[in-house]
């Protein structure tokens, strides 16, 4: 089972910030589990999402250059408070540094302006057929999917309105 764990990107300025949400619903798989009778989102997931979000400034500030964007390290995670159902997790990211392989952020949840979450991140970027040449359709096709899911996530109406601020000014 794969978790999407970020809903919407709200505001986007690759490469140093991007914004985005998960609203918590009752309808979430995990919570019949993690803790049943005092649902909230499992703290590894509230980690996840801020990742999740990382990756999608790497793929904007690079072209979507590279299919895989993993962690590759979280450091200084602070858990404050639950994000529990009914309540939306707005993370935030900032980058330090985003370069061909690896990258640096600076992350943050919040829930009603409330913080929530707060970690360091370090990303791994590649390609399957930097190691493998057979998988470059493999590449291709996880980096057309992530492309349609960046549409549906709502990435290109916030790097136009990230353009239209920037011109603004």
């Amino acid at each position: 089972m794969k978790f999407i764990l970020v809903d919407r990107i709200i505001a986007l300025a690759p490469p140093e910030r991007i914004v985005t949400s998960k609203c918590l619903t009752l309808a979430e798989e995990y919570l019949a589990d993690h803790f049943p009778t005092f649902p909230v989102m499992p703290g590894v997931l509230m980690l996840e999402s801020m990742v999740q979000s990382a990756a999608w400034l790497v793929r904007a500030a690079q072209d979507f250059s590279h299919s895989m964007v993993v962690l590759e390290e979280a450091r200084n995670v602070n858990y404050k408070s639950f994000v529990s159902p009914g309540r939306t997790l707005e993370v935030t990211v900032e980058s330090i540094r985003i370069e061909e392989r690896t990258s640096e952020f600076r992350a943050f949840g919040r829930c009603d302006d409330k913080e929530m979450v707060k970690a360091r991140l370090r990303l791994r970027h590649y390609n399957m057929a930097d190691e493998h040449a057979e998988m470059s359709d493999v590449d291709k096709r996880i980096i057309s999917d992530g492309r349609q899911r960046f549409k549906l996530l709502g990435g290109p109406s916030a790097l136009k309105s990230a353009a239209m601020t920037a011109g603004e000014n």
